[in-house]
């Protein structure tokens, strides 16, 4: 209990760290200082929170005398959104690193997390329909689509003008998509004293960014493109 006790602080207190500076980055000069710095905060919080979700998720699973089927569900809901977290915050990094690529890329631990993603997002949806849990059964999806999106951007060669700044927004946001989502699954409830909350509360942070993304992503590259043609 010790250890699940102090998993459970620092988890508390990264993801609060991640709440509360995850939007610095997206209003502040993409490249700028403020930018840079506080991205590191935002990932470095983000790593401690995934390691956290893991183990508290295991222990639930294996360890804990008390677990129901609830219990164990909502504990591989915090596993799910500890591989999407940290393979969005990887893809995010590592898309910057090799930027100037030409070919495909075939770099195993870049290829392992969105593999990682998109099988358990596929396992995840699969065990919460046979249970019926709607959390379980429909969120996952959005673990599937990233996880295709980017095996299938490492393995083609770049196609798009700055492709890495859109795969960067696209991996960052899907990362506050799961920063927020956990929020609103485990931390809103306690903050606010209620026991249960309707399901589509929690998929309002998907219902909002994901268009975020994508109107990001066409308002770059409509400016991208018209930097190409001056």
């Amino acid at each position: 209990m010790f250890f699940f006790t102090l998993f459970k602080v620092l988890h508390i207190l990264a993801g609060f760290t991640a709440l509360a500076v995850f939007w610095i980055p997206i209003v502040t000069k993409k490249g700028g200082k403020a930018h840079s710095r506080i991205g590191w905060v935002y990932v470095a919080s983000m790593a401690i929170v995934a390691i956290s979700a893991w183990f508290m998720g295991m222990w639930r699973i294996g360890f804990d005398p008390d677990g129901t089927v609830e219990s164990v569900a909502f504990a591989w809901f915090l596993i799910f959104i500890a591989i999407l977290s940290s393979a969005t915050a990887w893809y995010g990094l590592r898309v910057l690193r090799f930027k100037n690529r030409k070919t495909g890329h075939r770099q195993w631990g870049d290829l392992l997390f969105p593999a990682v993603l998109l099988t358990s997002g596929i396992c995840i949806s699969l065990y919460g329909a046979s249970i019926g849990f709607t959390l379980l059964t429909w969120f996952p999806l959005i673990g599937i689509l990233l996880g295709a999106s980017q095996l299938l951007y490492w393995l083609r060669p770049p196609a798009k003008k700055m492709h890495w700044w859109m795969e960067h927004l696209g991996g960052m946001l899907g990362c506050c998509i799961a920063t927020i989502t956990a929020f609103t699954v485990f931390g809103a409830p306690r903050l606010l004293g209620v026991s249960a909350v309707h399901p589509i509360v929690w998929f309002i942070p998907t219902i909002v960014l994901v268009p975020v993304i994508a109107g990001f992503s066409a308002y770059y590259r409509r400016k991208f493109n018209q930097t190409k043609q001056m």
